[in-house]
């Protein structure tokens, strides 16, 4: 989604360097200073997330059942350590990438676990209902936030947040409408807060709602906007109930593309000036401009996994890497909730976001109904 964060021209003081080191070199200093800026927080997620599988052991042992699963804890324990002391921007580098890249690649992992008859079995029905549930619920939130007095250019950061993804969902969309960035840090707190408790209440509530393993999945999916989340939520009701909500989840993410193409389409018709894009021509196809590259990735492994080009042997430790860099992500996103701004934000964005989230539940609930059955 890089494709959509623009960044700003070459200011009028600045001048080529005439002479440069030589490329090799050039490369190996980029990589070794760039693994020096991340390794401090990456170290700290894996601290959290080495924590959080003590954890949940401890409550196996203690309990006789984990309620809360790894992946939830080291996202209340990153939670927690931004609450109590805000890491330095030193830790900044890293934890973006645990929540990013590793995520990423943790998705593309995700792919060889699902079996083939269960993901081509979903059907052309599903997916036209996802694509309703993320165009109903935009529509949703957006009449909300009328309603509550949200400025036009958070509700839509809030509405994409809600219905696809997120974090992700709202820096793709922040450039295209032009999004101040105090808006665009708001509405992420309070989406990480609202689906915070989302993935910790629905653990709770789905037992009660009768629901097979695959229906209560394919809930998690629509509802819980990051994939790591849904994983989290599904958890305890089993395999078919994780692959069921990442492959719904991920067919939400896939919605990220269209959508901030017509938002792209209504800025430009309304005559809404543009930020240029750099001069130097695109190098990537139209495709990987679109789409994100970790959703081609996941759906290449998972073809390949269903024309036997992934040896069986390897799936278990793919799904074991998966599992691992998950958890790391979820510690980097519990880092980036800022309590302090989420209690400092505006009443009109709250609501907003309240019943956004109690919108898309209520819908997702009535489709799973009629779509998966109990």
């Amino acid at each position: 989604m890089n494709w959509l964060l623009l960044k700003p021209g070459r200011t009028k003081g600045q001048t080529a360097v005439a002479t440069a080191p030589p490329p090799a070199r050039l490369s190996t200093r980029f990589s070794i200073q760039h693994m020096q800026s991340i390794l401090p927080g990456m170290l700290l997620c894996l601290l959290l997330s080495a924590f959080a599988v003590v954890l949940e052991m401890a409550e196996s042992r203690l309990l006789g059942k984990a309620w809360l699963e790894s992946l939830n804890l080291a996202l209340l324990l990153g939670v927690g350590i931004r609450t109590a002391c805000k890491p330095g921007p030193r830790w900044a580098a890293g934890t973006k990438f645990c929540s990013r890249t590793l995520l990423n690649i943790a998705i593309v992992c995700l792919g060889a676990s699902f079996a083939p008859n269960a993901v081509f079995g979903a059907g052309l029905h599903l997916l036209l209902a996802v694509v309703a549930l993320v165009a109903s619920s935009i529509v949703f939130t957006l009449l909300v936030g009328s309603l509550t007095g949200l400025p036009m250019q958070q509700r839509v950061l809030v509405a994409c947040g809600n219905a696809i993804c997120g974090n992700s969902a709202i820096m793709a969309a922040a450039p295209v409408i032009h999004a101040q960035d105090e808006d665009v840090g708001t509405t992420i707190a309070f989406t990480a807060a609202g689906g915070l408790v989302v993935v910790l209440a629905l653990p709770l509530l789905l037992p009660s709602l009768n629901l097979t393993p695959e229906a209560q999945g394919t809930l998690a999916g629509l509802t819980v906007y990051a994939v790591p989340q849904v994983v989290a939520a599904a958890a305890p009701f089993g395999q078919t109930a994780i692959h069921a909500g990442t492959l719904v989840k991920l067919m939400r993410v896939l919605m990220l593309g269209p959508v901030c193409l017509v938002l792209g389409l209504i800025g430009t018709a309304r005559k809404i000036p543009i930020q240029e894009a750099p001069q130097a021509p695109a190098r990537s196809p139209a495709i990987f401009r679109l789409v994100p590259w970790y959703i081609l990735g996941f759906v290449g492994v998972m073809l390949a996994r269903a024309a036997n080009l992934v040896p069986t042997q390897a799936v278990e430790p793919l799904s074991l890497t998966a599992t691992a860099l998950t958890i790391m992500a979820m510690a980097a996103l519990g880092l980036s909730v800022d309590l302090r701004t989420v209690m400092r934000a505006g009443r009109a964005l709250a609501l907003t976001v309240l019943f956004s989230l109690i919108g898309l539940i209520g819908a997702s609930l009535i489709l799973v109904r009629l779509s998966v059955g109990a």
